[in-house]
């Protein structure tokens, strides 16, 4: 089994949205899939309880409780734990960072989300945690060009001592719509644009587990 913990230390930067997508596409592909939501404000939760259809086991519980769901969830033969995280406080973070195979941080390609995307990268570091960076909610206004900041923000990241995912998500009216109904973009729009998006940082997330490479190209980190 392999546990992926979804963090930011700033709000708004769609850990919830990424936690969600990336869970229920593994369930969709025949995993067995767990999704622990550990944020007191439940928005994992919420948009799993809208799902008509089955969907990833759902585990609201608090970040004192995650080994137990981990140990857990290994006995019951799950083959992906997901864990949604609040922002705070970071002792919480720290244990479901502690617990991870592998770390995504979340934040969109803005300069307010720049320090809080560096201090995440600093926690799975300093905890010893193999982990990279997600971009989100990237607006454009062509699906391949990225903003006008992005160069800079790229060059930035470079030394948060994380590797970026090369694919991350763009501002898609589909995620919002999805979450709403319990759904991923997949299942709302197959083979749109967000779907797309999804199902490249997915591949390269699952292929990446336990074996993280080296720093990506940041130009690429959208790509069309």
């Amino acid at each position: 089994m392999k546990t992926i913990t979804v963090l930011s230390r700033k709000g708004g930067a769609g850990k919830t949205t990424l936690a969600v997508n990336l869970a229920l596409t593994a369930f969709l592909q025949g995993r067995k899939v767990v999704l622990a939501d550990i944020d007191p404000q439940r928005s994992a939760s919420d948009a799993l309880r809208a799902r008509r259809e089955p969907g990833p086991i759902l585990a609201e519980v608090t970040a004192g409780k995650l080994f137990m769901t981990k140990s857990n969830a290994m006995r019951d033969g799950v083959d992906y734990l997901f864990i949604d995280t609040p922002a705070m406080p970071e002792a919480d973070v720290a244990q479901a960072v502690n617990i991870a195979d592998l770390c995504l941080v979340a934040g969109r390609p803005s300069f307010l989300d720049l320090a809080p995307i560096v201090r995440s990268a600093e926690a799975v570091r300093r905890l010893g945690k193999d982990g990279m960076v997600v971009l989100n909610q990237a607006h454009t206004s062509r699906s391949d060009v990225a903003p006008t900041a992005f160069p800079e923000i790229l060059e930035a990241l470079r030394f948060c001592g994380l590797p970026l995912a090369p694919h991350g998500l763009r501002a898609r009216e589909a995620f919002q719509t999805a979450m709403a109904h319990g759904l991923c973009v997949a299942e709302l729009e197959p083979g749109g644009p967000a779907a797309r998006d999804l199902h490249r940082l997915w591949t390269h997330v699952e292929g990446g587990l336990g074996a993280l490479g080296g720093e990506t190209p940041m130009r690429t980190a959208l790509t069309a």
